[in-house]
């Protein structure tokens, strides 16, 4: 998906704030139980965990929070493409035809990713790095314009999803030189999913855990209901305590947001562009959605459903996520500056309680 996702946030208690923000690592309410809370950095974004009606003894809650450090460090030691020596970095530089080993997770990951491009024919495509980079929202330049007709080709002529396999023994495989993978739109999903797992182990059911805008919870909040996720407007000018469009109600899953309205530039025809782009195209996608939520059971299907969606659109969109029993999704349409059409598909409304 795109390199960040951005517009959710958790509303705990009485009020409405961001979830992770500021606090003890113990805090509660009248009338709520306790949580166990703490913040961190991983993948250039913030993390949050919160852990209901714990009670940890400074050493373990300092050894679940190494646990969770680690776990977030060995995906990155993976799938990193800002990290020179991960295995996706060394993939990346491996010569064709050559199988390149990784690891199980790594593997995993990859199989999920290109059978997602299988389904949408390419919606989505973890090869487009070069792409990526050329239009400014890249690792290897911040500096964001319009490229070159040729130049955008010649980009384009080195991506493929096509070109890459993972085989039966963990491996990858491609099949031109220049190929380079990307998993933006799937490992801060992964990750969050690979924090829940460590927290499941240690018998932790009542959980919300995050990075980013990707965000999965267990079981119920301080207040004993069902966690209440915010879903932010689509704003030009978008902040973390900006106004709201839609709050939802969750349990035992996952919610991500892709959008236009966090990284993007205006070209001189006053075009909107931003960072998720259209496969097919090389260009930034290109239509009045400003943003896609979407939940499922877990943490990488919201994170990519979400990227594949807000390509698609509204109407490919909707008819694709009816083909998925246990996910649902929100479109919201823009139909003028600071006004919005929120567009659900049929399962929203039973997994989130959201009627627009």
């Amino acid at each position: 998906m795109s390199p960040r996702l951005f517009g959710i946030s958790a509303w705990l208690g009485l009020g409405c704030a961001l979830a992770g923000g500021g606090g003890p690592p113990w805090e509660a309410r009248a009338g709520e139980l306790p949580v166990t809370r703490w913040e961190g950095r991983t993948m250039g974004s913030p993390y949050t965990v919160q852990i209901v009606g714990a009670s940890l003894e400074p050493g373990q809650l300092e050894d679940l929070q190494g646990e969770v450090e680690r776990t977030l460090l060995e995906v990155n030691r993976q799938m990193s493409h800002y990290q020179p020596e991960s295995e996706l970095s060394r993939f990346n530089r491996a010569a064709a035809g050559t199988p390149f080993k990784v690891s199980p997770e790594f593997a995993r990951v990859m199989r999920f990713t290109l059978e997602l491009c299988r389904q949408t024919g390419g919606a989505l495509d973890p090869t487009l790095a070069p792409v990526i980079n050329l239009w400014g929202f890249g690792e290897k330049t911040a500096e964001r314009a319009v490229p070159e007709a040729e130049a955008l080709e010649a980009a384009r002529r080195h991506t493929g999803w096509r070109h890459l396999r993972v085989t039966t023994g963990d491996e990858l495989i491609k099949d031109i030189p220049e190929l380079t993978v990307n998993l933006s739109a799937v490992a801060k999903g992964f990750g969050v999913d690979q924090m829940v797992e460590v927290l499941q182990r240690r018998g932790f059911t009542n959980v919300y855990a995050s990075i980013a805008g990707e965000v999965r919870v267990l079981g119920h909040n301080a207040r004993g209901t069902n966690w209440q996720i915010g879903i932010s407007a689509p704003i030009s000018n978008w902040r973390e305590d900006g106004p709201m469009t839609a709050v939802v109600s969750l349990s035992n899953q996952a919610i991500s947001t892709s959008g236009d309205y966090q990284k993007f530039f205006f070209d001189t025809r006053g075009r909107r562009l931003c960072h998720i782009l259209d496969p097919k195209t090389g260009w930034p996608v290109q239509h009045n959605v400003g943003g896609v939520s979407v939940v499922a059971p877990d943490s990488m299907t919201a994170d990519a459903l979400s990227t594949v969606l807000f390509v698609l659109g509204a109407e490919a969109g909707l008819q694709f996520i009816e083909g998925w029993t246990n996910a649902a999704a929100l479109f919201i349409v823009r139909e003028a500056e600071g006004r919005f059409r929120e567009i659900p598909s049929s399962r929203f409304e039973r997994l989130t309680g959201h009627r627009p």
